[in-house]
């Protein structure tokens, strides 16, 4: 007897860490959503069988679209990361307001299609904004429709995410007398995954920028190092900036998980803020990930991490290839759930499905 495979909407699904982690976890997607063109050429690219949709989910003809995709195949859990810019300026009075529309798409579709759970994940800012309200809000919403909601801010580097990443996350159950509780750490701070143990393995480019389709130099290291490549042996992503050489110069002054203040005076002062100028530590995970802005460089080499060295730190594995622009790619993975930590959400939840 062939297992369950149950069936998964992706909304707001960018390039689709979400859809992955929960791929990984034997989930079948059936259809993601976005108004993100490059984002969505990507997902197409890497989840083979999925359908993609790029469109509105606060217009009402976006549904119909939705349902002709689906054509008539019953939704199991709904997934997603709507943003919640709009909540900050309107507060919890104004949930409705016209800036909360992609939030309010995200429960309008849980209302329609009514799947057996579903999953929103977050900034953890929006826990305690106006003193929790706006969370509170939501799970109240989500209460009235029969669902048991539980929420709580994870942290990537618990579930083998080689990145110190906390994302508040909502899951529900459509099930008033069972509550879902979210995963155990798997690992302990002091086992979490290193940016060396995550991308020491691939070539340096010292004498080469290297390319969007180049090759592994050397045999994986590190368990982690082994799971990303898994049975990949060609290297897609790994491409790097080519630096002036006073930033490769500034970069170089800077020690191994240092930033601007191990600056010597007078150097590098065009950037000075919280993140500027700052290496990634070998002995410890990354910082968050993010969109492209330059002020992370390699812990090692006088560089910006390539986009692949970027996904590995977002556990996407090695044949997920991106697609579109450097700087689009960049964003595609910045925006993205860390594969593992998605992963762990979905095993745990089949407990629930079952």
């Amino acid at each position: 007897m062939t297992k369950k495979k149950y069936a998964v909407l992706d909304l707001f699904c960018g390039c689709g860490g979400l859809s992955k982690g929960f791929e990984m976890a034997g989930y079948n997607i059936l259809l993601g959503v976005d108004f993100n063109e490059a984002a969505l050429k990507t997902y197409e690219y890497n989840h083979h069988g999925s359908k993609t949709l790029c469109g509105d989910l606060s217009a009402p003809e976006t549904f119909d679209k939705i349902d002709n995709l689906l054509d008539g195949k019953k939704i199991d859990v709904i997934i997603g990361g709507p943003p919640c810019q709009g909540f900050s300026l309107t507060g919890p009075r104004q949930f409705d307001d016209e800036r909360n529309k992609l939030y309010l798409a995200m429960i309008e579709t849980v209302r329609r299609y009514k799947p057996k759970a579903f999953l929103i994940e977050n900034v953890p800012g929006m826990a305690t904004l106006y003193k929790g309200e706006v969370r509170d809000e939501i799970v109240k919403r989500f209460t009235k429709m029969g669902y048991n909601v539980n929420n709580k801010i994870l942290c990537s580097a618990d579930y083998g995410v080689p990145q110190i990443r906390k994302r508040l996350v909502f899951v529900g159950i459509l099930d008033p007398d069972n509550k879902f509780e979210f995963p155990k750490p798997y690992l302990r701070p002091e086992e979490y995954i290193t940016c060396e143990q995550a991308i020491g393995d691939l070539p340096s480019l010292e004498h080469t920028l290297g390319d969007d389709i180049s090759e592994y130099e050397r045999e994986p290291m590190t368990d982690y190092q082994k799971q990303m490549r898994g049975s990949c042996n060609v290297l897609y992503n790994h491409k790097s900036i080519d630096h002036k050489q006073f930033v490769k110069d500034t970069i170089a002054l800077v020690p191994d998980g240092g930033n601007y203040k191990d600056l010597p005076p007078g150097v590098g002062e065009s950037r000075i803020f919280h993140m500027a100028w700052t290496r990634y530590c070998s002995y410890k995970p990354s910082r968050t990930i993010d969109t492209g802005h330059r002020n992370n460089f390699h812990y090692k080499w006088n560089r910006c991490p390539t986009v692949r060295e970027s996904a590995r730190l977002q556990s996407f594995p090695d044949d997920f290839v991106f697609l579109g622009n450097k700087g689009q790619q960049d964003k595609q993975v910045g925006n993205a759930v860390p594969c593992l930590m998605a992963k762990a959400i979905g095993i745990q939840l089949l407990k629930y499905l079952k």
